[in-house]
């Protein structure tokens, strides 16, 4: 068996990915720290006010990050849910189920930074935008998943059910990234391109990549312990969970 398929086939194991999580998470998010730290620095210190809207576009450097996790984070989510509901994989169940919190919480900061750029740019806190009528959609989703996961008792149950919304849900992410595209928006149309060229000017860039690479760096550490949890919690009369736990057999 090829090294990394079998390693992939191991972590699946509850032991396994609890030690390796146990041993990543400090590290992922010293690393989102370090990285969040230089970024916001960056934004705040070296990069120069917009000719246009001043000082209050550095917003963009929380704004843009957590907009794009919002998206990438469903999308793991709806990629682990169909992985665990073809094969069956326990693992697969935990770490979908662990996303959603994770992605509401990115889609909370996204549409709340982004009311809070609107105000003096469009001169009110809410429109019913194409992106930020999707965007809060996007948020329902996030919340029906969450919901229906603890509606029902039976625990591999609830992430199967949970699982295949997730997947349904997977047709609002395109909607979202091209909304100011097919329609007439009161969004600014993308501007931003991390690999390739963009509108926006070059020193205002590296702060955003740090800030960028700091929310996946948070996302995994954020992912990893609430799925570690998860994972305790369900294996929790096992031998391997009272041996770590100190309590005697």
């Amino acid at each position: 068996m090829n090294p990394i398929v079998r390693w992939f086939h191991q972590l699946g194991s509850p032991p396994a990915f609890d030690r390796f999580a146990a041993r990543w998470v400090p590290w992922a998010y010293g690393l989102a720290l370090l990285t969040l730290a230089v970024g916001a620095w960056g934004a705040l210190f070296h990069v120069p006010a917009d000719y246009q809207q001043g000082d209050s576009f550095r917003i963009l450097y929380i704004h843009v990050p957590s907009a794009w996790m919002s998206l990438a984070v469903f999308a793991l989510m709806a990629v682990y849910a169909a992985i665990a509901l073809v094969w069956r994989i326990k693992l697969c169940e935990i770490l979908a189920m662990a996303c959603a919190p994770i992605g509401a919480a990115f889609t909370v900061i996204t549409l709340a930074t982004g009311s809070i750029w609107g105000r003096p740019m469009w001169g009110t806190w809410w429109d019913w935008d194409p992106r930020l009528t999707s965007e809060l959609v996007l948020l329902f989703l996030y919340l029906g998943v969450i919901g229906l996961y603890h509606a029902i008792e039976d625990r591999r149950q609830a992430a199967r059910a949970a699982g295949l919304l997730a997947i349904v849900g997977v047709v609002l992410l395109p909607v979202i990234r091209y909304s100011v595209v097919w329609w007439n928006s009161l969004h600014q149309g993308p501007t931003i391109r991390l690999f390739g060229e963009s509108s926006m000017d070059a020193s205002m860039l590296p702060p955003l990549l740090w800030m960028v690479v700091g929310t996946k760096f948070w996302f995994v550490a954020s992912l990893l312990q609430r799925a570690r949890a998860e994972n305790l919690y369900r294996e929790a009369g096992k031998d391997w969970v009272r041996r770590l736990a100190g309590v005697p057999r």
